[in-house]
Order: C-alpha cells, then sequence, then structure tokens
C-alpha cells in the first residue's frame, strides 16, 4: 500500500488547484479566484508503487454563503507523462520524492485503470491521509463482470465523461452535491466529504451508464 509522507510540499496542492480549477470548463466561480479548503477525498495504490493517485474533494468559499465543492483526481509522476501536456495541473517540489509532476488524473491511464478496479471490487478505497488504511466510507456498486477500457475524455463540460468503445460512459461529477445513483446506471463510486462550516454531505463521486 501506498505510504503518505508527512513532509512540505512547494507549491501546495491547493496551491496549484488555485490557479488550475478557474480554467475547468465545469467551474462555477466566476471570474473571481477560488478560496479553496480541502474537504476530503481517498486514494488509490499503483500497483506498480509508481505513481501516486489522489482523489481529492475541494471547498471554494469565494463565491457567497455556501461553498462549491469541487471532485479533482490527481497523479503524482516522478517524471512528465508522455503526450499528458494539456493535462499537467502543475509541477511541485516534495521534501522526500522531489520534483513531483501533478497530472488530471482523468488523463492518465494508471487512475483510469485503479478507478476501474475499484469499482468492479478489485481495490480498496485507502485513506487520504494515513498509511496501510481502508476508507470505509468509500462506496461502490456495479452489475456487470468486467469494466471496458476508458481511454480518453470524451466531454469535459459540466463533468468529466470518458467513453468505452461498447457505449459505456464513466462520468465523473466535477461539482458534487448529496445524490443517489440514477436509475440507469450499472455501477458508481461514492463518498463523504466535510465542508468548512462542518456539514457532512455525501454523493456520487463517479457514474457507470450504457
Amino acid at each position: 500500500m501506498a505510504v503518505i509522507h508527512q513532509t512540505s510540499l512547494k507549491p501546495t496542492k491547493l496551491e496549484l488547484l488555485t490557479a488550475w480549477l478557474p480554467t475547468r470548463p465545469w467551474y462555477q466561480g466566476g471570474d473571481g479566484v477560488p478560496n479553496l479548503v480541502k474537504a476530503g477525498g481517498f486514494r488509490l495504490d499503483d500497483p506498480q508503487g509508481e505513481v501516486g493517485i489522489e482523489f481529492m474533494v475541494v471547498a471554494d468559499t469565494s463565491g457567497g454563503a455556501r461553498p462549491t465543492a469541487y471532485f479533482v483526481p490527481l497523479t503524482y509522476r516522478g517524471a512528465p507523462l508522455d503526450g499528458a501536456e494539456d493535462a499537467l495541473v502543475g509541477t511541485m517540489e516534495h521534501g522526500v520524492l522531489g520534483r513531483r509532476w501533478a497530472y488530471d488524473g482523468c488523463h492518465d491511464p494508471v487512475l483510469l485503470a485503479q478507478l476501474a478496479a475499484l469499482i468492479e471490487g478489485r481495490a480498496q478505497a485507502q485513506a487520504q491521509n494515513v498509511s496501510d488504511t481502508v476508507d470505509q466510507e468509500v462506496s461502490r456498486a456495479f452489475s456487470g463482470d468486467v469494466l471496458p477500457r476508458f481511454s480518453t475524455v470524451w466531454n469535459d463540460d459540466e463533468g468529466t465523461e470518458l467513453k468505452a468503445a461498447d457505449g459505456t460512459v464513466l462520468r465523473l461529477q466535477r461539482v458534487l452535491g448529496p445524490a443517489d445513483a440514477p436509475e440507469e446506471a450499472i455501477g458508481h463510486v461514492a463518498g463523504a466529504w466535510t465542508l468548512p462550516d462542518g456539514v457532512r454531505e455525501r454523493g456520487l463521486f463517479a457514474v457507470l451508464t450504457r
């Protein structure tokens, strides 16, 4: 299982996301600079032990009385990912691992493979901040046997959608809120997060439809 290093990051993940989020079509904060706080998330292990995989939930408190929660899958690599220049969120200096390249994980094949493994039940969600600890609040469901391969982002408007050759669509819910899986869903991943005022919410992170 992945080891969580208690060390420094320069810039921090929130600093990288403060610059990156407003460039996304699903960002709802308008022209202002977001004020981000960490609200939750989980990790998945890379079987090869090379790529860090984190599913972050961040809350933006800049837009008014009610914060907006965003779901941001990220991967952390020790070298650039070939062909993924447009998916680069930024680079960081890690106090233990050195230079790390942070990517929008929807464009990283390692994250997509492990997300499929989670949906199928072959992988377990890991705690975001504690090593070797399963995150019991993350749930998953799948009515099939094996997921098709999702290789490209098909749509990144209100959410991020990836389509497989057989027509199956994997949708990542970028803007979060309390929700149950729709009737047409053949699988999903759900979890919880905490808003800055302490309110605990639970909803969908990803949905599979065909």
